[in-house]
């Protein structure tokens, strides 16, 4: 059996609007395993975005206590927090979130520097990313010079230059094509077959599908857990 890589117990986010104290999250447990693929699913105002915010030790709860890889992350300060979220945690986003002065080879390189790794692996791990992803052949690129889905692997190489713990991708396909959707998505599951655990926040049905399990949110609480049994494979289908 795979090893837990994170575990959330009755966590409990508030919010202060004014005089009025929101409850974004309801006291969620949950735990996720090494090398599962996740989908988390929610309508606006479900309290998936505030769930991706503090899985990526972008918040903390109100209450409650989220383990990472065995660490109480849930009361770490701001800059323990960053440390983290360099060395444990791949983001994909769906803006790409890419320095446009900067080359594709020069955005994935970001987080080595951060991490204060060696200049020459810094290059020789980004490379292997880039090649990785299939794009070897545009590491002098900048962002401006990529398509969409370029983009979007750049995102990802960057994601995975780390060796994350977990790979954590907010709606990965939602400014793309269909075509180019379909391409992100058997990236992602082939980062998941190679043995990382993704997790995947998404409002789009057919997007979930691709995961082997999926978490659903109303009103800040899980209202569904349950594992896929009719995993559709990028490969297989073209997303409308």
């Amino acid at each position: 059996m795979e090893k837990e890589i994170i575990r959330l117990d009755k966590i409990v986010k508030n919010y202060k609007v004014g005089s009025v104290v929101v409850q974004a999250l309801r006291g969620i447990s949950l735990t996720i395993l090494k090398n599962e693929f996740v989908a988390i699913m929610g309508p606006s105002g479900s309290g998936k975005s505030t769930l991706m915010n503090l899985l990526g030790c972008l918040d903390t709860p109100t209450s409650g206590s989220y383990f990472l890889n065995g660490q109480d992350v849930s009361k770490l300060d701001d800059n323990d927090l960053a440390d983290i979220r360099n060395r444990e945690i791949g983001f994909v986003f769906q803006t790409f979130n890419l320095l446009p002065r900067s080359t594709a080879l020069e955005n994935v390189i970001l987080p080595l520097i951060y991490a204060g790794v060696n200049k020459q692996i810094r290059i020789e791990r980004a490379n292997k990313v880039l090649d990785e992803v299939k794009l070897s052949d545009r590491v002098t690129h900048k962002p401006n010079e990529l398509s969409g889905g370029q983009r979007q692997r750049v995102a990802i190489a960057r994601a995975l230059v780390n060796n994350p713990s977990i790979i954590l991708a907010d709606e990965p396909t939602g400014n793309l094509d269909s075509k180019t959707s379909r391409e992100i998505l058997s990236l992602l599951e082939q980062i998941h077959r190679d043995g990382n655990t993704v997790i995947i926040v998404t409002h789009e049905e057919k997007i979930a599908l691709h995961a082997h399990r999926i978490i659903r949110l109303m009103d800040g609480e899980v209202a569904v857990d349950e594992i896929n049994q009719h995993i559709v494979a990028a490969s297989d289908v073209m997303l409308k």
